[in-house]
């Protein structure tokens, strides 16, 4: 991990093990765009009167060129934040789709340069019948599942055989794609219709 973490913790102890698993989920958000700058996360239990169990609120701020990416999980109804794991996982996940979003405009603006945007380069070599999942294989040699809803633009107009770029993450049976990007059959990015 190369990106700076600044972690602190307010009305909590100082936990290494709450802070191994930050460093686990920044880098992630690193294996999926390696320009980020910087991150700050405020992991705190808030002063709440007439509530049982103490939750926990979380703040991360990602530093990227041009931008800030800032996201929160106060406590809720649920009780769900009593487990500080939990409330991490949810604040991550909030923060990976908004640097998702990050990269997809940037990349369609032509903000971040296509190879540096952490996404990786294959070609599909497999859609289902009902093009609801598929696979890419990188220039690795390796097998990357992919789900009709992570293909930008919609899964129609992907064939086997087209370039992608994609990003990839760990899901619950092995490597699999949450973007994919359809480059075309001869390397040329794709036009879409108007």
């Amino acid at each position: 991990m190369q990106t700076p973490v600044d972690i602190t913790f307010r009305e909590i102890e100082k936990s290494e093990a709450v802070e191994a698993r930050i460093n686990e989920y920044v880098g992630k958000l690193e294996r999926f765009f390696d320009r980020i700058i910087r991150v700050e996360v405020l992991v705190e239990t808030p002063h709440r009167h007439h509530q049982k169990g103490r939750q926990f609120h979380v703040r991360v701020r990602v530093v990227v060129p041009g931008y800030d990416i800032v996201t929160s999980h106060d406590p809720g109804p649920d009780q769900a934040h009593e487990d500080v794991y939990v409330a991490l996982r949810d604040t991550f996940n909030a923060t990976r789709r908004q640097l998702e979003d990050y990269v997809r405009k940037s990349l369609h603006r032509g903000d971040v340069p296509r190879e540096q945007s952490g996404a990786m380069h294959g070609r599909v070599t497999f859609i289902d019948v009902e093009k609801e999942w598929g696979w890419i294989e990188p220039d690795d040699g390796r097998r990357i599942y992919f789900h009709s809803n992570s293909v930008l633009g919609g899964v129609d107009g992907l064939h086997v055989g087209d370039e992608v770029r994609f990003t990839e993450e760990s899901g619950r049976e092995g490597p699999q794609a949450s973007t994919v990007a359809p480059i075309g059959n001869n390397g040329r990015h794709a036009m879409t219709a108007m």
